[in-house]
């Protein structure tokens, strides 16, 4: 069997790499799972319903029949980010790895589901590069700060203001809202069930029509 050909690419990788070129791609992947790949991105500021949200997302996927990847915030901070901090370019870095991280999943065919407060705009918009056109859609949770600190469910507000903590989102760090995200949704207006289903209609029309 003849070697998959090599290219050279345009990167800032700190070591002298090449392309390698498989023979499965990206399309055979997604046509044996029977599924449209991408990469469902929830930003939004610390309480503003991200995780809630992901998650009942993933589950309704899961029931129609999709095969998913939910990436959460707090859990990459586990292990693949454990080595990071809060400031700008720790928070940076977080999303950088974590967009890679989310291509190589579309690229295996899964469903990507992010929730991330991903403060920058930049930022978010280096994670949308990665993807091809119609795979990367922005869910932007304006939830307001206040309603978002009065629920508090982890405390963080609570320290932040107290100055326990430091660099905390909406507070004594910055939040860039979106300017022309794919999906707006404000977590204190309507319920999850409601929003899960608006969620398909939009970013899945080919399966749920509106």
């Amino acid at each position: 069997m003849a070697e998959p050909p090599y290219e050279l690419k345009q990167n800032d990788s700190a070591s002298l790499v090449v392309w390698n070129h498989t023979s499965v791609t990206p399309e055979v992947r997604a046509q044996r799972l029977g599924q449209q790949p991408r990469c469902i991105w929830f930003t939004g500021l610390s309480g503003s319903g991200k995780s809630t949200l992901a998650n009942a997302l993933e589950v309704a996927l899961q029931r129609a029949g999709l095969k998913t990847m939910l990436l959460d915030g707090d859990n990459v901070r586990h292990g693949l980010c454990k080595d990071l901090g809060m400031s700008a370019a720790d928070r940076s870095e977080n999303i950088r790895r974590v967009a890679e991280a989310a291509k190589l999943m579309v690229d295996a065919g899964l469903v990507v589901v992010a929730a991330f407060i991903s403060p920058f705009r930049e930022d978010r918009a280096r994670a949308r590069e990665l993807f091809a056109e119609e795979q990367f859609f922005e869910v932007y949770l304006d939830t307001s700060l206040a309603v978002c600190e009065a629920r508090d469910p982890k405390g963080l507000y609570r320290m932040a203001r107290s100055g326990k903590i430091t660099d905390f989102t909406g507070i004594d760090s910055p939040y860039e809202v979106p300017e022309n995200p794919e999906v707006t949704l404000d977590t204190a207006v309507q319920d999850v069930d409601a929003l899960v289903a608006q969620l398909l209609g939009e970013v899945f029309p080919e399966r749920w029509p509106s």
